[in-house]
Parts: C-alpha cells; sequence; structure tokens
C-alpha cells in the first residue's frame, strides 16, 4: 500500500500536488494533461483589487483534469475521502456519464482517491467506478468500502514525482487487452 508525506494532504493540496505532477510529466514528455476550470459567473467584483467576491457557478463541470498521455486522451477527477468509505455522492450522474461517453471515444477516465485517514492514494478505474456506480443505482451499498478496492492500484511515491498516477495508468491499460 502507498504511502503520502507525514503531514497528509489537506483540502486543496491533491489538487496542488496533481498540478506539479502534471508540469512534471510534461516537463519529461510523457504526458500534456490540463486542470479544467470550473466555469464561473462574478456577481460582485472589487474593481480596486481586482478580485471576484462573489459569483455562482455557471455550469456543472465534467472532470478535473483532461489530456493525452503517449497519444493516450485521458480524462480524471480527483476525490479526498476522509474515512475507510468512499461515499459515491461525491460522484455525479454527469460526471460518471462523461466519463462513459470518454471511454466509448476509446479514451480512459479514472478517478484518483485520496484517503487522507490513511494517508494512501488510489487510482480508480472507469471499469470499477461503473460497476460501483450501477450497484448504487440497482439498490446497493452507496459507497465503497476500502476493502473492496483493488491492492494493484494504490499509489506509491516514486521518482519524486507526487501523485504517480502513469503506473497506475500502465496496469489499468494492461488489463484492457
Amino acid at each position: 500500500m502507498g504511502t503520502w508525506n507525514s503531514r497528509g494532504l489537506r483540502g486543496s493540496t491533491l489538487e496542488e500536488f496533481l498540478n506539479r505532477t502534471n508540469e512534471k510529466y510534461l516537463e519529461q514528455g510523457l504526458a500534456l494533461i490540463q486542470k479544467i476550470p470550473t466555469p464561473i459567473t462574478p456577481v460582485k467584483i472589487d474593481k480596486e483589487h481586482r478580485h471576484i467576491t462573489l459569483a455562482y457557478f455557471d455550469q456543472r463541470s465534467t472532470v478535473d483534469y483532461i489530456g493525452a498521455v503517449q497519444g493516450i486522451p485521458v480524462c480524471f477527477d480527483a476525490k479526498e475521502c476522509h474515512a475507510d468509505t468512499f461515499p459515491l455522492q461525491n460522484l455525479h450522474e454527469h460526471q460518471v456519464e462523461f466519463m462513459r461517453e470518454f471511454e466509448k471515444q476509446d479514451g480512459i477516465a479514472f478517478l484518483i482517491i485520496y484517503y487522507s485517514m490513511r494517508n494512501e492514494l488510489y487510482y480508480m478505474p472507469f471499469e470499477e467506478i461503473n460497476k460501483f456506480w450501477k450497484r448504487a443505482q440497482e439498490g446497493g451499498r452507496k459507497s465503497v468500502r476500502y476493502e473492496e478496492l483493488n491492492p494493484k492500484y494504490f499509489m506509491t511515491l516514486k521518482n519524486g514525482c507526487l501523485v504517480p498516477y502513469l503506473d497506475a495508468l500502465q496496469i489499468d491499460i494492461e488489463n484492457r487487452d
């Protein structure tokens, strides 16, 4: 099982670490991944300091990141979980649908989940997401228990890479063949 740094991730740190990882992957010529900004409409603007003080979300966003890894289209969302169960309410139907359609176009969709209590990172392939999502839709459990996760998709810090998801992506690709 992979572990993280001793202090653990807090709040938007997972996103910051993913952004830094993506920069490193770009520098190494391994991947081009972009953070997708959530579209907002400003309501109040502080003209003197030139920043938005109040806004609302324009529309539902799809996923947090999208891009290509060695010619393979990828999209993924980053989620933080504070317990040993990942509530599927943290995922939205439009996100799952986007990932499903992305996969139909021969892309690879996945989640990166940070289990903050355990200080562990997990790569959840779309096949797994879909299985748990369908179970919930059919009246089953509405969360994913830690014990249900596939041990081979836990990520371990490697080569100074903060969120080394390319290793897990490689396993995902090999399992599809």
